[in-house]
């Protein structure tokens, strides 16, 4: 322990002195008043000594307090500046990953895709399948199928062709739902308007409808039908309309406006089914396709609209019609000229994308033959490239299996690329 002894002309002053020299580790023990200075004991005046000592661990303090706190400071301001350091670094070298895979070709992704997915996805691209149907085809192949289950090939073929398969919705009719056109509160006829843009083949799906359900082909029974035009502009329709009508013994009429409209559809009460022939609109014609709208609104709120589009369409075509055509809230699609093509992977993505039922499909000028009502085996057979088990496919939808094309009165006759029969056109 440190002592020390000072000497001051005052108490306040001694306090002062010990105070600046040694701090607050300073204690003070005693004090007295002393005779300071002088010569020889002449001229000494009073004063003060003071007697203290110096606590050690305080003194340790007061020397080290300034230096530790200094010293954390520089090593908090160090290691901040190394993290910053750090965190730069690592944002430059994701930055550089980032960069390398922004220049990385687009084939180089395909290429790390399994051969059996690359090859699905070819297939689907052949077939016209939009590209959001395709990406989702194959992110559901990277996600059901191991590395292993790739191997094999047909089976992976075989789901994805199911996968398509099931994305088709369709329509459910009286056939499928007969209590629903039998209920007592169901007065007058059956009504279904056709509408769709110009070209689509309209006309003769009408007429095939009318002959497939007037003479009860496919196993209905012959019912009452009539059938009305409102298609007076395109030349000849209504000589064509009314040549089907003489062949299959059909009444026509033939109207303009909405109240011709209306009062045809009353005179023909006692009739079945009464079908409405419309005009060929272009989707981008928004005046001709409300003005049409207004007329069929005529037919009254229990009828079925049935949008008509062909199967030559492109998808994204298809999906813009079916937009266009939103407003006259049509209940299913008809797919035409399914002859001309092999490949629906068109029609099949824009329904799916839409949320839209396939009712009949048409393929051929030939009436009645080539009209039935749509199945999904039936759409999958038009595909290309894929092996098609039929029965496996006819078991998963619960469809009975189909009849050879020569015993089938409502395909074509001709094959996939014959031309229509002559009969009844």
């Amino acid at each position: 322990m440190q002592y020390f002894t000072e000497l001051a002309s005052s108490h306040r002053e001694a306090l002062d002195v010990i105070r600046a020299k040694y701090g607050d580790s300073a204690q003070v023990l005693s004090h007295k008043t002393v005779r300071m200075g002088g010569f020889f004991g002449l001229f000494a005046r009073e004063g003060v000594e003071v007697t203290g000592y110096i606590r050690p661990e305080r003194a340790a303090e007061a020397k080290s307090a300034p230096k530790p706190d200094f010293e954390e400071e520089k090593r908090k301001i160090l290691a901040q500046a190394k993290a910053d350091q750090a965190l730069q670094q690592v944002l430059a070298e994701i930055k550089g990953i980032r960069d390398r895979l922004d220049e990385r070709p687009a084939a180089a992704t395909e290429a790390d895709d399994h051969e059996t997915i690359r090859r699905i996805d070819a297939l689907l691209a052949l077939n016209d399948f939009s590209e959001s149907f395709r990406r989702e085809a194959v992110a559901r192949l990277r996600r059901d199928f191991s590395l292993e289950a790739l191997g094999d090939v047909e089976e992976v073929e075989s789901a994805a062709l199911e996968w398509v398969g099931d994305s088709i919705r369709l329509w459910l009719g009286p056939e499928e739902q007969p209590s629903q056109w039998t209920t007592p509160d169901r007065r007058g006829p059956r009504i279904l308007a056709l509408v769709g843009p110009t070209g689509v083949g309209k006309t003769t799906t009408i007429a095939k409808l009318a002959a497939i359900h007037a003479v009860g082909i496919g196993g209905g029974r012959p019912q009452s039908v009539r059938m009305i035009t409102i298609d007076n502009y395109r030349i000849g329709a209504r000589q064509q309309i009314e040549t089907y009508g003489d062949i299959m013994g059909v009444p026509v009429s033939c109207v303009e406006t909405a109240e011709d409209l209306r009062k045809t559809i009353a005179m023909h009460s006692d009739a079945d089914l009464v079908l409405v022939d419309t005009v060929g609109k272009s989707p981008r014609d928004a005046v001709r396709l409300a003005e049409m709208q207004r007329v069929l609104a005529a037919c009254g709120p229990k009828a079925e609209t049935h949008l008509a589009l062909s199967a030559t369409t492109k998808a994204s075509d298809m999906v813009q019609i079916m937009r266009q055509f939103e407003p006259f809230d049509y209940k299913a699609v008809v797919i035409t000229k399914l002859d001309e093509t092999n490949r629906i992977g068109n029609a099949v993505s824009a329904l799916a994308e839409r949320g839209k039922s396939v009712s009949y499909i048409t393929n051929g000028q030939s009436v009645p033959q080539n009209i039935e009502r749509a199945r999904v085996t039936r759409l999958l057979m038009n595909l290309e490239g894929f092996r098609v088990d039929r029965p496996r496919l006819e078991a998963r939808y619960g469809e009975e299996p189909e009849e050879s094309e020569a015993e089938r009165p409502l395909d074509r006759a001709s094959g996939p690329r014959g031309g229509p029969r002559e009969d009844w056109s």
